[in-house]
Order: structure tokens, then sequence, then C-alpha cells
């Protein structure tokens, strides 16, 4: 277990765990893992408050922090996009399928906007540019793109506080965009994984990737929940696992 990336992270385990809950990346962290805290939807703000809690209950422990830092935007001043522009680019296929399933499962719709609207994602500079100053000031070990390889100007800002760049990659292609932009960790997703992903699976998407980019280590996402499929990930020249949907249902 001891891989380059748990050495890279600092770590025992080369476990990474992606959550929106702080309380997981907290205990993830003290367990001798790699808590990434889900910040996208996070008010600079708010932010300051998790990272300043999870710095608490962690001691200096290294934790990260993921985002959406596409290279390209759509709409003005800078690739503002909001929630509006954003639901016109959904196709009526999709609509269909979500007013479907709100109908089979009697699901009611909200009285309220949920807390954190579509309107609220910062995906464009005007709104992670914030979130970075917030990030940047704590003592986070790394900072994960979820959409696309990270602009320029972020992996060189991340660096010169070293800080690790990671970035998401659902196909070959992807990967080597990243491998390309001068990130520090591809994390092969594959289509097992229970958020925004492609069509390719775990088992075939880690080993492409890992031969298609190195020396740049690979962290296999999709699918992983269990000691054996760490295991299985390792075989395939993974040197560790980013997990998400498995701690949905962790006590």
């Amino acid at each position: 277990m001891r891989t380059r990336v748990a050495e890279l992270l600092g770590v025992e385990f080369p476990i990474c765990a992606f959550s929106h809950c702080r309380d997981v990346v907290a205990a993830v962290t003290n367990a001798g893992g790699f808590g990434v805290l889900g910040a996208v939807a996070h008010s600079p703000k708010r932010l300051e408050t998790e990272l300043s809690w999870i710095e608490e209950q962690t001691g200096g422990k290294p934790y990260g922090v993921d985002l959406l830092l596409p290279p390209k935007y759509v709409g003005a001043e800078r690739g503002g996009i909001d929630a509006t522009q954003v639901k016109e680019l959904l196709p009526d296929e999709h609509r269909a399928f979500l007013e479907d399933l709100l109908a089979r499962y009697d699901v009611p719709k909200p009285a309220e906007p949920p807390r954190a609207p579509l309107g609220g994602l910062n995906i464009s500079p005007k709104g992670y540019e914030p979130l970075l100053d917030v990030a940047f000031a704590h003592d986070i070990r790394l900072v994960a793109s979820a959409l696309g390889p990270p602009p320029a100007d972020l992996v060189d800002r991340a660096h010169s506080h070293d800080v690790l760049v990671a970035a998401l990659a659902g196909t070959t292609a992807h990967a080597r965009r990243h491998a390309a932009a001068g990130v520090d960790l591809i994390v092969a997703q594959g289509t097992e994984a229970g958020g925004h992903t492609g069509e390719v699976a775990t088992m075939v998407l880690v080993p492409e990737v890992v031969d298609a980019v190195a020396p740049v280590p690979v962290l296999a996402a999709g699918g992983i929940a269990r000691g054996r499929q760490i295991a299985a990930a390792l075989a395939l020249g993974a040197e560790g696992v980013w997990c998400g949907s498995v701690w949905l249902t962790t006590e």
C-alpha cells in the first residue's frame, strides 16, 4: 500500500475519499487515508468554515479540495454561466427521463428550491477563484479538477503553494489532456462511478490510462468499495483509489 501516491500525499493508505460531508473527510484522513471535500456548491464563507473545522479535527493531517475547474466556458463576463443557460442546454430526453423517474417513485416536487441550486455552482473563474483564494489560504495538500483539464494558471498557482493537482478522466483522451496540462495525479473514473463520468468500465479504463500517461501516477475510481477492489486496482497499474459512493452509506 506504500505507493508513490501515498508518498506524494503523505498518507499511510492511498485511499482518497471524495465527499461533500466534512465528517467523512475528517474521519478518513484521521484513519490514514486522504479526505477530499467536494466544494463546488460552497460559498467562500462556508468553505472557510468547513476547512477550518476539518483542520481542527485532523490536527494538520493532509487533505484536499475538489472543484469544477473547466478550461473553457460559455456565456459572458469571463465565461459566466447561469442556471437558465444550463437548463436550456439540457436535451428533451433528459427532461423526460427525470419527470418519469419522479413520477414512477412518487417523489414529490420540493416546495422550495434546493439549498444549493444549479445557479450556485461555481464553474466559471468568477465563481471558483474566490474559493481557490480560501483553499490556498489553508493547509491543503491537493486540489482536484472534476471537469476537464485544469487551467494553466491554476496548475502554476497550486505548485507555487506546494499543492498537488489532480484531474478526473473518463477516457484515455481526457487523461492525455490532463497529463499535457501538467497535473500531478490522474483519476481514471470508470462508468461504475456514481458521479459524472463516461461509458468505459473501470477495469478497461484504468490500465489504458496507466499506459497512456506514464509516468504520471493514476488513481482508479468507479465501483471501488472493498479491499479486494483496491487490490485489483493496484494490479491494473493504479497507485491508489478514489472512492465516492461508498461513503454515502458509511457511518
